[in-house]
């Protein structure tokens, strides 16, 4: 049994890592701020589906101000943290008293978009706060640590498909910048302090939970309602979407191969490696849904990138990564969530 920090557990790809990790009979603990980025009543679903506890709210509906507890089971230990990771005194107590096996860094203020409008805030949560775990790992001597990069990071890359030896120098958001920031100083630590680390770069991952302002849940919901779904550009670009079974498959053997290794230090790829442009995605749900888009036609915005699309070589020769979920099963599955969701 190992002991993992989570941070960001509470969202889409963090509660299934917690439920997945639950599962393997591991102690886990989850700090997370329920920022408002999106309803924080969706992220305390996400973490009671995953734990099978529900989280109390307070009478003024808000976050409980005693937002911690454990799950007692026959398997392993859960505590949840209400803080944020650029909180130092909190973090300093977790890692003094917890005694972690390894990180796994999923936090960060999420959205291309977004970072364009206010650039200083994701930089002092997904830069500031992710060296700040780094410094509590070379103080408290966790020696393993997994973090979540992006696909954002290859800009409007002209090879494709996007291999970790790209160079990424040419980001277009500042939220991509941040993340290449992140993978750059991951290896200073890496390099000064021998803490093993993978950096993964997610391609656009769907599936249960996933947050409702992405395209895929967005445009469910609106088609579902009957109401526009805002459709940028010509419906030429693509993306290589990835369904959450795949990137948990992922996830989990990167966190086998750095217990199992020293000395690492890699940048892998995780993606399905089969691109969908907009129309086919668009296509693909209305055929799953039964129901046409209304469609709002707007031009492209700035930050967004043509296609992503990831060659998945290394992550198959390094961790024996093998995506199988197809995008129309995938879709399916989403939507039979989605209606389990609207009918409750």
């Amino acid at each position: 049994m190992k002991k993992f920090l989570i941070t960001g557990g509470a969202g889409f790809i963090g509660s299934h890592l917690v439920e997945n990790l639950l599962n393997k009979g591991h102690q886990v603990v989850v700090v997370d701020n329920f920022h408002d980025f999106y309803n924080y009543k969706i992220k305390l679903k996400n973490l009671s589906e995953a734990v099978g506890v529900s989280l109390k709210l307070s009478h003024n509906n808000k976050i409980d101000d005693v937002a911690e507890f454990t799950k007692e089971s026959t398997s392993a230990d859960f505590k949840l943290i209400y803080g944020d990771i650029r909180d130092e005194g909190i973090l300093g107590d977790l890692f003094e008293t917890e005694n972690f096996d390894m990180v796994v860094h999923l936090a960060a203020l999420a959205g291309v978009r977004p970072s364009i409008e206010n650039p200083i805030a994701y930089e002092s949560v997904n830069v500031k706060g992710s060296m700040l775990l780094f410094e509590m790992c070379k103080k408290w001597n966790v020696k393993k640590f997994v973090c979540a990069s992006s696909s954002s990071v290859y800009g409007n890359n002209a090879k494709v498909p996007f291999e970790e030896t790209d160079i990424v120098d040419f980001a277009i958001s500042p939220y991509a910048a941040t993340k290449k920031s992140v993978e750059v100083l991951g290896h200073v630590y890496h390099s000064l302090y021998e803490i093993d680390m993978f950096q993964l770069r997610f391609f656009t991952v769907y599936g249960p939970r996933q947050r409702p302002d992405l395209a895929i849940h967005k445009f469910t919901r609106l088609i579902d309602q009957g109401k526009p779904i805002p459709f940028f550009g010509d419906g030429s670009t693509a993306r290589d979407y990835t369904y959450i079974d795949d990137i948990m498959d992922g996830v989990l053997k990167s966190i086998d191969y750095l217990f199992e290794n020293e000395k690492v230090y890699e940048i892998v790829n995780l993606g399905e490696s089969q691109v969908v442009n907009l129309k086919q995605m668009l296509s693909t749900i209305e055929t799953t849904l039964g129901k046409k888009a209304k469609i709002n036609h707007l031009p492209m915005q700035p930050g967004d990138v043509n296609i992503t699309n990831a060659d998945i070589s290394k992550a198959k020769k390094l961790i024996h990564y093998q995506p199988t979920t197809t995008f129309e099963e995938g879709i399916k599955k989403f939507v039979d969530w989605y209606n389990s969701e609207t009918i409750s």
